[in-house]
């Protein structure tokens, strides 16, 4: 529930207290606090900028989540600033790492909008971390303050209280999963069990599984759980053993891709082939180049039956304009997360669908703020995002906004990997019987 307006400022005053420990995080540019004169008296908005506010992961065991975001997005605003900018402005990113943990992300909320004084927030990773940031979000309600793009398809910002606040671009959790079960029960699988992160992002995910068994009279078989952030290398035996125990034909996990790679790792190892799915905040190309990593030293095979949905079209495919132009750029500029938040283990991969998903973010927010015009305000920002109709983004789905309705997209695509990469999937009974 959001705060109470009358204890909005105590709030306030009590998360920056929590600041004081210097927990916040590093940012990509030095703070600007002087607006442009004559022109919007909008924080974030100088004559020369507009200044986005961004909270991720960008270090430790969920690094590849922020980086590859941030990437996909600063490949578009580069070439747009490279331009000239929107209306002479460049845009530039306030970045905090948050090592998608809830109350970093709180503090790091407080700091963007209160001391960076950024004009809106945008490409926020994770539901645990935005679920605890919404009721801060929603207290700044009275600024205008509005939250572009994220990655968590996660309800409860796409309903009351938090929807005006917050612009979707992605397809919710629920579609996810739904899609998923109708494939599945499709090709003749009745027994479901899923594994999921132990937190509102994993309750999420299997809530929509849940939802989606529900249309078909049925409901989950077994459930098993794992603590955020479990590296690769964790034993997820329990898991494994009692969702095999009770006989599943499937896996549906909501986690994250050291976390799923564990137990998809374990699973075969322990001779369990069932079919194993995962939604599209996994982080795919991650979670597949440490399973294809670990196959080559270990001589197996931990590819087969593994089913990842999606909310992007293949970063591969480029006959979709899109696509084309999102891997162009990415080449072109090969953008960089700022050297105090880069992780030493993580190398940044030439594509991804995070970074594809950034990028698509980033594309929406331009468009925003050209139809915001050269004196923009918070307010107008937001006007001119629900102003958006039938965007044509080059990726085979337009992409509509409006008043009461503050999600843009709602595709869902399947893939598998094949050869070592994510391909299109087609043939469901044929993956049910590997």
């Amino acid at each position: 529930m959001p705060p109470r307006r009358g204890s909005e400022t105590m709030r306030r005053r009590d998360f920056l207290q929590l600041l004081g420990t210097g927990a916040a995080g590093l940012l990509l540019r030095p703070r600007r606090l002087l607006f442009a004169q004559g022109a919007a008296a909008s924080p974030g908005v100088t004559r020369e900028a507009v200044k986005i506010g961004m909270s991720a992961a960008f270090k430790g065991n969920n690094a590849a989540l922020g980086t590859e975001y941030y990437r996909g997005s600063l490949a578009f605003y580069q070439e747009v600033n490279s331009q000239g900018g929107v209306f002479g402005r460049k845009i530039e990113i306030a970045a905090l790492d948050d090592g998608y943990e809830p109350t970093p992300a709180v503090n790091n909320t407080i700091a963007l909008v209160d001391k960076e004084q950024v004009f809106f927030l945008s490409n926020y990773v994770g539901t645990p971390t935005l679920t605890r940031a919404l009721p801060l979000i929603k207290s700044y309600s009275d600024r205008a303050l509005i939250l572009v793009g994220n990655l968590t398809g996660a309800q409860p910002q796409r309903e009351e209280p938090y929807v005006g606040q917050v612009f979707n671009v992605r397809a919710s959790y629920r579609q996810e999963m739904a899609a998923l079960v109708e494939q599945l029960w499709g090709a003749g699988l009745r027994r479901f069990g899923a594994f999921y992160q132990i937190d509102a992002y994993g309750r999420s995910g299997t809530d929509g599984v849940a939802r989606g068994l529900a249309r078909y009279g049925a409901h989950i078989t077994a459930e098993a759980t794992y603590r955020r952030g479990a590296a690769f290398d964790a034993d997820m035996s329990l898991a494994v053993g009692h969702l095999r125990e009770a006989d599943v034909q499937a896996v549906l996990c909501t986690g994250a891709y050291q976390g799923c790679g564990a137990f998809v790792r374990t699973a075969r190892d322990l001779g369990w082939n069932v079919p194993i799915s995962n939604v599209s905040f996994v982080g795919s190309d991650a979670m597949s180049r440490l399973l294809l990593e670990h196959g080559r030293q270990s001589g197996r095979d931990y590819t087969r039956a593994l089913i990842n949905s999606q909310v992007v079209p293949s970063y591969d495919d480029t006959r979709l304009p899109g696509v084309a132009l999102y891997r162009q750029l990415l080449d072109k500029w090969n953008p960089r997360v700022p050297a105090a938040l880069r992780d030493p283990k993580y190398t940044p991969a030439r594509a991804s669908y995070i970074s594809l998903e950034g990028f698509i973010n980033a594309r929406v927010i331009v468009e925003g703020l050209r139809r915001a015009g050269d004196n923009p305000t918070r307010q107008s920002l937001k006007s001119a995002l629900e102003s958006i109709d039938k965007l044509d983004l080059g990726i085979g789905a337009p992409l509509s906004f409006g008043p009461n309705r503050h999600q843009g997209l709602n595709e869902v695509y399947f893939t598998r990997l094949e050869g070592g990469r994510w391909v299109a999937l087609t043939d469901w009974r044929a993956v049910v019987r590997a």
